[in-house]
């Protein structure tokens, strides 16, 4: 079966109900497991291929649907388990979200669909839409302060 759906910066797969689910391919720039807390917690970070998603390693158009959930915080400690868990932007996050959401309307088809989600904790949503020419066709806003926004994105055939 071949994969329909790419998760770009997949991190621990905690949106998904199946981490195995063979109908994608889960990306990330780390492979790496973090003892989150004294209690034992550990988080892992199990890409089927590392990659960074500013340089995808696919071909135009060759996904259907994308997952695009990258890291959103940028004041972070380097120790904090929220780093381990979820990553880190870089000070070009500016430039990296930019090319992110190039790179995923690259390699997604005529059609297909983009899920960007983005926790506006430290950057507002609306300065990340501004990296993009692409407008959602939709969202939502989640979580206990509803910062978190899930976006929906159709690529336009040529």
């Amino acid at each position: 079966m071949s994969q329909l759906v790419l998760d770009v910066c997949c991190g621990p797969k905690m949106m998904w109900f199946d981490k195995h689910d063979r109908r994608a391919i889960f990306g990330d720039i780390r492979a790496q497991e973090s003892l989150l807390c004294s209690d034992g917690r550990v988080v892992r970070i199990c890409p089927d291929a590392e990659w960074d998603f500013r340089a995808l390693p696919f071909a135009d158009e060759t996904f259907w649907h994308i997952v695009f959930d990258p890291p959103h915080l940028n004041r972070l400690g380097k120790t904090s388990w929220t780093a381990a868990k979820y990553g880190v932007l870089l000070p070009s996050w500016r430039e990296d979200i930019a090319q992110g959401f190039s790179e995923c309307f690259r390699v997604l088809k005529p059609n297909g669909t983009l899920i960007f989600k983005w926790s506006e904790d430290q950057i507002p949503v609306s300065d990340i839409l501004a990296l993009t020419p692409h407008d959602p066709l939709y969202g939502h806003r989640s979580g206990r302060a509803s910062k978190t926004h899930w976006l929906a994105f159709i690529k336009e055939e040529s």
